[in-house]
């Protein structure tokens, strides 16, 4: 097919967002600060809380803002602004100024707390404070109150302002320090993992109402700076409107931003819901249709291609086999790279171009197992059916595909293979999702699948976590300038020092990022320590939501996305992408924009292909750099197919980068 579209482009306008080395790898949970994931017994009512009624002033921000500090963002005001309980907010961030002890709420609202410890500071927050979220989903709860410790709050309630690096290490303090006898003489509990970073205090239950306060304490390191930039050195009122914009766009962070992207999952579909009364009008807890139930998948039902080495499953293995792709399901992000040909070092450019929150945009509409997988021999192929299929794909030649419901002539040498990571052409049968497997039906070619572990209970799991999360990042990216109508050329305008404008919305962006990533990390933990040898089970195969075939499938998706809109501008313009890093594509290009290359018409880009927007799974520009710094760069280094897209934002290569 010949091209229909012609590009045109102004210089490049849009600065694209820094690329970390991290940026290139697939989700997966590794941040240690993460809180613990089983939520407490619900506890005892508040209101039966044996202590005396504090009192409590609410003071303008305006006469107790610290200098410099911003007015809160339309989303920081009360996300329970209609729910009475949750008059004052999610969260506050507790801090000591001039011997008074300070709550800073979302909305620029100040409060003083009369808590003189930490035991009190906990009754205060659940009977005083006005702190909390609505739940999300109708059988779901209420969000517990957040507390935000400064190192100022550390030392007064008898905790220590920073970690040593034996506590650091461990990811708690020992149970020694006077503030953690203190909440056992007072009956607080505290969970398995300790008083850390995100630490968890509560009541066992005897009421239906929960009595749970979470603290964060970013002087522990508890805002990672990968994800959370610089929130933990905020002040206390621009750190309450960072985490209030957050907790009202996404929900009040319980840990990590891993470990809130995995709440959030459940938080919208909670594993249980009351039942219909029964004879005598009392109602039960039954399972809620569409979650992942309220108990884990057994580790020894799940199908031995799904889980990572070491998993129980695999216990009888040899002790140094190493599976291959006949026995391993390997869906994961794409790093690959070519040797550029000579027409395209005759280009004066390299361009690279990134998609918008990829693996939200995979896991938007994807149907994913809900229970336990079923084994089949010799099965049908169903492209509607979640599961991990063994086929041999090694027949799909890139070089004649369909396109739509039209063959096309490829140059299949400069494209990678959509059925592997690295882009090499599958050599024999191997273990793929079903996006994988249906993109080869796809294309034009026939599948009959070997074996397959399939989830005849499925569902569209993820789609509401994908809407939350897609509303929150084009509502911060709005306030930021950047809306979803932009025309392309305007969009790469808006960009340019978009995180500028606000550098503390620019903050709630990148924790949204990582609450996605995260997120679907989590779902695949690996062992954190803990003692653990292989073979045995470890913490995480106790989550209904340790589900590593959700992950494998959301991955595949998203590279098939991209691959799909690769084949598509190839067939159309004749370019073929230089390099790919997880969603990152980098082209040759006459010149230094991506409108240089992308092929729009009239303001309208090819249907299927590559779309300048904000959009989750639409294109922004990610960096330029020349066709000779390429060439130096792979020359220097003695590595024809280093791949460039890992550092396409600045140029900047200190070193090779293998992606691990």
């Amino acid at each position: 097919m010949s091209a229909t579209f012609t590009a045109t482009a102004p210089a490049p306008a849009g600065a694209a967002e820094a690329r970390t080395p991290s940026a290139g790898e697939a989700p997966e949970a590794a941040d240690p600060t993460a809180a613990e994931n089983t939520p407490p017994p619900a506890p005892v009512a508040a209101a039966s809380l044996a202590a005396p009624r504090p009192a409590r002033t609410t003071r303008p921000s305006s006469t107790s803002r610290r200098p410099g500090a911003k007015k809160a963002a339309p989303a920081a005001t009360p996300a329970g602004g209609a729910d009475p309980r949750f008059e004052n907010g999610p969260l506050a961030v507790v801090d000591v100024e001039d011997g008074k002890v300070l709550a800073y709420c979302t909305g620029g609202l100040v409060l003083d707390v009369p808590a003189k410890s930490l035991p009190s500071l906990v009754d205060w927050t659940l009977k005083e404070a006005g702190l909390g979220q609505p739940k999300l989903s109708g059988p779901g709860r209420p969000a517990d109150p957040l507390l935000v410790l400064t190192e100022a709050a550390c030392e007064r309630y008898g905790l220590p302002p920073t970690l040593s690096e034996e506590e650091k290490h461990a990811g708690r303090i020992p149970e020694g320090y006077r503030a953690i006898k203190q909440l056992v003489r007072a009956e607080w509990k505290l969970t398995k993992r300790g008083f850390g970073p995100w630490a968890r205090i509560y009541r066992p239950a005897t009421g239906s109402e929960r009595a749970c306060v979470q603290l964060c304490i970013p002087s522990w390191n508890a805002l990672d700076p990968r994800f959370w930039g610089a929130a933990g050195q905020l002040p206390p009122a621009e750190l309450a409107r960072v985490l209030g914009v957050y907790a009202s766009r996404v929900m009040t962070p319980r840990g990590s931003a891993a470990v809130t992207g995995l709440e959030l999952m459940t938080a919208l579909h909670p594993p249980t819901r009351a039942s219909a009364p029964d004879a005598d009008g009392k109602r039960h807890s039954e399972h809620n249709p569409g979650s992942l139930g309220k108990d884990a998948i057994d580790p020894m039902n799940f199908p031995p291609c799904e889980v990572p080495d070491g998993h129980p499953v695999l216990k009888d293995l040899p002790r140094f086999h190493v599976r291959g792709p006949a026995e391993m399901l390997f869906e994961e992000a794409y790093d690959w790279a070519r040797p550029m040909t000579d027409a395209e070092c005759t280009l004066r450019h390299l361009v690279g171009i990134d998609v918008n929150m990829a693996f939200a945009a995979g896991a938007n509409g994807l149907p994913v197992g809900l229970g336990e997988a079923t084994h089949v021999k010799a099965p049908a192929f169903d492209p509607k059916l979640p599961g991990s299929w063994l086929a041999d794909l090694s027949h799909v030649d890139l070089s004649r595909v369909k396109v739509g419901k039209e063959w096309v002539e490829l140059d299949g040498s400069l494209l990678p293979s959509p059925f592997t990571p690295k882009g090499e052409r599958p050599t024999g049968p191997a273990w793929y999702a079903t996006p994988t497997v249906a993109y080869a039906q796809e294309l034009g070619y026939e599948v009959r699948p070997i074996e397959a572990w399939v989830r005849y209970d499925n569902g569209r799991y993820l789609d509401g976590w994908y809407n939350r999360l897609r509303d929150a990042y084009l509502a911060t990216m709005a306030d930021l300038g950047v809306d979803a109508d932009l025309s392309p050329e305007d969009f790469l305008a808006a960009m340019e020092g978009y995180k500028a404008r606000d550098p503390e919305l620019a903050i709630v962006v990148s924790a949204i990022k990582a609450t996605v990533k995260g997120g679907l990390g989590k779902l695949r933990e690996r062992p954190r320590g803990e003692g653990w040898r292989p073979g045995e089970p470890w913490r995480a195969l106790s989550r209904p939501t340790w589900r590593p075939d959700i992950r494998a499938a959301v991955i595949s998706r998203t590279r098939i996305n991209l691959h799909r809109k690769i084949v598509k501008h190839a067939a159309f313009t004749g370019q073929y992408p230089i390099a790919i890093l997880s969603d990152c594509v980098v082209y040759a290009s006459p010149g230094p924009s991506p409108l240089d290359f992308l092929p729009y018409r009239e303001g309208k880009p090819l249907p299927g292909g590559f779309k300048l927007g904000v959009n989750p799974g639409l294109v922004k520009w990610e960096g330029t750099q020349s066709v000779l710094w390429g060439e130096e760069v792979r020359e220097r280094f003695d590595a024809p197919q280093l791949n460039l897209a890992r550092y396409i934002k600045d140029g900047t290569v200190t070193d090779i980068d293998n992606g691990e």
